[in-house]
């Protein structure tokens, strides 16, 4: 059944995020307030897979969760750009890598009870060095990371963040990398 809205009002703005208070009925039941956080940027993330390296990640911090963990590069989309585009972008900026030809993945909300936050994952083989990071803040260091030791990884938890968690186990279960 459709939920029906009848009103939202905001809590909280910034240009980073906003908590909205919105008037929710679920149809024949109860009527209710419901906290929903929108996120004003989509993001956009790449894995990049090299059949002899393995796949291109980033071993870094997140300060929110006090967690290290392995991700694949990827940010926010920025205001004209397509989400391919700044899934290329990012990756050179936080890895100084370019990616070879992007292929979508998926699209997703990762918490769609709460937030409209909207992720999408492009799959690249192959990349070129090009350089150092434009953004070195972004990890503690960069490695192409064996297929057989993403799986370990993987399964060990050391990829905390469900962008990448997301991207790494799609792309393993739907896709022609090994």
């Amino acid at each position: 059944m459709r939920w029906i809205v009848h009103g939202e009002r905001a809590l909280y703005e910034s240009r980073w995020v906003s908590l909205t208070l919105v008037d929710i009925e679920i149809p024949g039941k109860e009527r209710f307030d419901h906290h929903v956080i929108r996120m004003p940027h989509e993001a956009a993330g790449t894995l990049i897979y090299d059949s002899d390296r393995g796949l291109l990640m980033l071993w870094r911090h997140r300060f929110v969760t006090d967690t290290w963990g392995w991700e694949i590069p990827a940010g926010g989309i920025d205001a004209g750009e397509s989400p391919a585009e700044a899934a290329a972008r990012e990756t050179i900026e936080e890895t100084g890598w370019a990616a070879g030809a992007l292929r979508h993945l998926v699209s997703y909300h990762p918490t769609n009870g709460l937030s409209d936050q909207k992720f999408h994952l492009f799959v690249a083989q192959g990349a070129t060095h090009v350089g150092e990071p434009t953004d070195p803040g972004e990890s503690e260091r960069i490695e192409w990371v064996p297929l057989h030791e993403v799986r370990a990884i993987a399964e060990r938890g050391e990829i905390t963040d469900g962008l990448s968690l997301t991207a790494v186990l799609y792309a393993l279960a739907f896709t022609a990398i090994d």
